[in-house]
């Protein structure tokens, strides 16, 4: 009887462990389910449709590029109607990125045509049973970061070892092309800087958004600069030392960027055309044919014309007490009596005239007189206002801390 009563609980055991062994792999077994994240973009959850992605062609034609994707009932002709409505037809360019999205149906309905003539902007015709049309950005978004670097040869340079690309070059020389002379920079100096990048879809690059702070040191003299937004209702903002002062000048160092001083000032030079020796009342900058030359102060063109001796040039009368000179442009872009800023585009760099190659001779007048401009105290741009002053210093001071405290990339031993 015992061993009856045994057997019969080993058994109920038994049978209730198997039960509990089948449950747990069943649990086992029973799939997870899967969660697929969207994927925005164009206002489309991507996820939804098939892209079919292309490129636009030399000489196509809007309706090469829509008619194998029209929805019934509905033609090209009104769909180039409807997107004219926000973009224009003649603005599609040949190499630029075009899309089809496609429903997952058995058809392969087409819901949208979409254009993209930027990296940020995009048009979008959405085919429905009434067509829409409508233009927008993708999202962009920023990633605070800090560099530093070390002057070998140019700052282009030493800033594309950095990894930092022709949009951070460009922002930099900007800030400092009044107080620095980048055509003077030696061996040893070196630069920091706290920056913003912009990307268009957190990952596609778009350069630099700003330059919060840098400094620049040149000669062991440190140059600091500091973005200060000296207008709230308009967002306008400017680059301040560390005492407030405007590191702009009236002058620009150079009507030309990312070129190098051929010939400078001097009472006795050998002319390579001429084959004499005569003054020369100007500076060179040798630059390749087409560079954009700048006008280094704001102003009012009394020249702009051609000789024998100056080829294509333009003069510009800045004050009662200075004027500058251009020469040897292949293009002028400004007629006389027009008023130009500091940094506006008046020419291009050429060889007309007496010259040996491709250069601009930057001339500069003060009270009616040649002089070499590298030698002129010459004056700075209006400075931060007072009242603007106790604000400004202590709107940096933190950033100042926390840029001192950044380390400057020091020269690698040359082994």
């Amino acid at each position: 009887m015992l061993k009856h009563f045994i057997a019969s609980a080993l058994l109920a055991l038994s049978f209730t462990s198997c039960k509990e062994h089948v449950k747990a792999i069943k649990e086992v077994q029973e799939p997870i389910p899967v969660v697929i994240e969207p994927i925005m973009k164009y206002g489309y959850d991507l996820n939804d449709f098939e892209l079919v992605a292309d490129t636009v062609i030399s000489g196509a034609t809007f309706n090469d590029l829509i008619s194998d994707h029209i929805v019934e009932g509905q033609s090209a002709y009104q769909t180039a109607n409807k997107l004219n409505e926000v973009y224009d037809l003649r603005r599609i360019q040949a190499g630029k990125p075009y899309k089809i999205l496609k429903r997952k149906d058995s058809l392969g309905t087409p819901e949208a045509f979409i254009y993209e003539p930027s990296k940020l902007d995009y048009v979008v015709v959405h085919f429905n049973d009434t067509l829409a049309a409508y233009k927008d950005k993708h999202p962009i978004s920023f990633k605070r970061k800090t560099a530093s670097g070390i002057i070998n040869s140019t700052l282009s340079e030493a800033m594309a070892q950095e990894g930092l690309g022709l949009s951070a070059i460009y922002e930099l020389s900007d800030i400092y092309k009044w107080s620095i002379d980048f055509f003077k920079l030696q061996k040893g100096d070196r630069f920091k800087m706290i920056y913003n990048e912009r990307y268009i879809n957190d990952s596609i690059y778009a350069g630099i958004e700003s330059i919060e702070a840098a400094v620049f040191e040149t000669d062991k003299t440190p140059f600091y600069a500091f973005n200060y937004v000296t207008d709230s209702i308009t967002g306008m903002s400017d680059y301040y030392d560390e005492n407030g002062k405007t590191l702009r000048s009236f002058f620009l160092k150079a009507p030309v960027n990312y070129s190098r001083i051929s010939s400078r000032f001097t009472r006795r030079r050998f002319h390579p055309v001429q084959k004499r020796w005569k003054a020369h009342k100007g500076t060179d900058y040798a630059a390749a044919y087409g560079t954009p030359i700048v006008a280094t102060a704001s102003g009012i063109v009394t020249k702009s014309s051609y000789t024998s001796g100056n080829g294509n040039y333009v003069k510009i009368k800045h004050s009662g007490t200075y004027s500058t000179q251009y020469l040897h442009m292949t293009k002028r872009k400004v007629k006389v009596g027009q008023r130009v800023k500091q940094g506006q585009v008046i020419g291009t760099v050429g060889s007309t005239g007496l010259a040996s190659g491709p250069h601009v001779c930057y001339r500069f007048w003060v009270n009616g007189r040649q002089v070499d401009p590298y030698k002129q105290n010459l004056p700075s741009a209006d400075p931060l206002p007072q009242e603007k002053m106790e604000d400004y210093l202590m709107s940096i001071e933190s950033l100042k801390e926390e840029i001192n405290k950044l380390p400057f990339k020091e020269q690698e031993p040359v082994l």
